[in-house]
């Protein structure tokens, strides 16, 4: 089943929808960040597609609220101003009120601990990378659709042990007009001093999920993420 969720508590301060399978749990888990100019529902509709909806799929919404035109306005995580550089300050204001709403999250849905995965597109991509890398311990997977690691943030995050092997999908259009498939490819790059285990994929398509690209996201989930857990 699937809701939208308004909480007003001090942690879970963020309007999310959420799709929880049948039954008790825990369920493996996914969190995924939307994009600029999106919202809380723009994700939810994947979750029959990841591993066949029997994953708990966790879609909060962005804090900025950007205008869409004709007097709808979608969110973002924070503010963009093209070909500007990313203004840390309000990037790690965002990360940290995201960070503080999935603690509540993770505890009040029935997610299984060791099968947790952050997933962003676009936009929410950059939010999912930083919390990712900066805490694998706690995640079991990264997947990056359509997004970009920003330099800044890159220097800013500590080598860790965790990462050596820690999964990471990747993926982007080479057709893509919003964020050129070069800043992909220097994404993918700046990922190698990781040491991550790493999965880059391109496909002729612009910016957006297509059916290839969502096939081999549900393989590397059931393969990379999923099943090396249950085999413990």
């Amino acid at each position: 089943m699937s809701w939208v969720d308004l909480l007003a508590s001090a942690a879970m301060n963020l309007m999310h929808t959420v799709h929880v399978p049948a039954g008790d749990g825990p369920f493996p888990t996914l969190v995924a960040l939307h994009g600029w100019g999106a919202s809380a529902h723009d994700l939810l509709g994947l979750a029959p597609f990841l591993l066949g909806g029997e994953a708990l799929v966790i879609c909060p919404q962005g804090p900025v609220q950007v205008p869409i035109g004709q007097g709808m306005e979608g969110y973002g995580w924070f503010p963009l101003s093209e070909g500007g550089p990313l203004d840390e300050e309000a990037f790690r204001m965002a990360g940290d009120e995201l960070k503080g709403f999935l603690d509540e999250a993770l505890e009040r849905y029935p997610a299984d601990p060791r099968k947790r995965v952050l997933l962003g597109f676009s936009q929410g991509g950059v939010m999912a990378y930083d919390l990712a890398l900066r805490e694998p311990g706690r995640w079991a997977g990264l997947a990056a659709l359509s997004s970009w690691l920003p330099g800044p943030l890159v220097k800013g995050i500590p080598r860790l042990d965790a990462h050596t092997g820690f999964p990471v999908f990747v993926c982007h259009g080479s057709e893509d007009p919003m964020i050129p498939i070069e800043r992909a490819q220097e994404s993918r790059d700046a990922l190698l001093p990781f040491d991550v285990s790493l999965t880059y994929r391109e496909y002729p398509m612009g910016h957006e999920i297509r059916p290839e690209s969502l096939r081999d996201l549900v393989e590397w989930l059931a393969s990379k993420v999923v099943s090396p857990i249950q085999l413990v």
